[in-house]
Order: C-alpha cells, then sequence, then structure tokens
C-alpha cells in the first residue's frame, strides 16, 4: 500500500535526536522496570510536564522524543507504527486504526526461534519476560492494560487465523 513504517525507525530517530544509543533507548523505553512511583518519589518526574528533556529520568526522556516523533509522523498521512505505545500516543486521533495481534505462547516461541534466531532452550522465557516487560512499560505509560480489548479497534489471534490471514483482515480494514 506504500504507506511507511515505523519500528525501528523510531528508534533510529530517537537515538538521532536524543544522542542516546539505539540500545540504550529500546532496553530503557519499551523493556525497562524502573517504577514510576519511585520517580516520582524522588521529585523527578515532573519535568515532563514542563519539556525540560535533560533534567527527566532517562526513561521519560525516551518516553517525549518517541511521542514528538509519532505525533509527527501521523500528522504528515497515512503510516504504520508498530509498539511504542502509539494507539495511547494518538489515541485523540480518528483517524487511526488501533491493532493488537497476539497468538498463544507455543507459536510465539516458535517464531521467536524461527525468525529472531533465539536458541530453543531460551525461546519461551524470552518471551514471557519481554511479555511481563511490555505490560509493565505499557501500564508505567498509560495506566492501562497492555492487550486489553477495548484500547484497541481490532484484536486478531495470529495463531488461529495465521500471519496471511491478519494481514488481509488489516488491509480490509484500512480500505
Amino acid at each position: 500500500m506504500n504507506i511507511p513504517l515505523y519500528e525501528k525507525k523510531i528508534l533510529e530517530e530517537v537515538s538521532r535526536r536524543s544522542g542516546l544509543a539505539e540500545d540504550v533507548i529500546e532496553n530503557e523505553g519499551e523493556y525497562s522496570t524502573s517504577s514510576k512511583i519511585f520517580n516520582i518519589a524522588m521529585g523527578v518526574y515532573n519535568a515532563w510536564d514542563s519539556g525540560q528533556r535533560d533534567t527527566m529520568p532517562l526513561r521519560e526522556q525516551i518516553n517525549a522524543y518517541q511521542t514528538e516523533f509519532i505525533r509527527e509522523v501521523a500528522d504528515k498521512g497515512g503510516c504504520v507504527i508498530v509498539g511504542r505505545c502509539a494507539e495511547y500516543i494518538l489515541r485523540e486521533r480518528t483517524d487511526c486504526l488501533n491493532v493488537f495481534i497476539y497468538g498463544n505462547p507455543e507459536d510465539r516461541v516458535k517464531r521467536v526461534i524461527e525468525e529472531h534466531r533465539v536458541p530453543d532452550a531460551e525461546a519461551e522465557v524470552h518471551v514471557k519476560k519481554r511479555d511481563k516487560k511490555r505490560a509493565a512499560h505499557y501500564k508505567y505509560i498509560t495506566d492501562r492494560e497492555w492487550g486489553d480489548v477495548k484500547n484497541y479497534n481490532l484484536c486478531l489471534d495470529s495463531s488461529k487465523l495465521g500471519i496471511e490471514k491478519c494481514i488481509e483482515l488489516i488491509l480490509e480494514c484500512v480500505q
């Protein structure tokens, strides 16, 4: 459909804007385990509202850059944004289709082994840890539950439908 895809490009752009390494952005952004309550207690969370990125905790700096970039690309027109709480960041827009794709643990473990080359012995733990970190990050940023159907326009089970059918359904909704 000739629509730009933003997944790794978000990491690249946030890295460029912030001067932080991409692996730091990935680990301290979506996979960070730090506590929002801790940051509030330490009195450092107010910088988010004032726009003083350099005084924010690292996680909030990353989120501020990601939020800015996601809003910019959405303002330019059609795009696909993978993760990064984009559906929450763009929640007030009426021109977005927010999709959540999930699958059973066995299929997800198999995909991690095949597509991401995670060793068989580590794959199940890898999937569980990433899900736990994603859910914690999502809750931290949005105060919502990751994967809750209320947060999306369309939820698809890739284990039952298959990847190709999920793609077909998403394209039908977009058109």
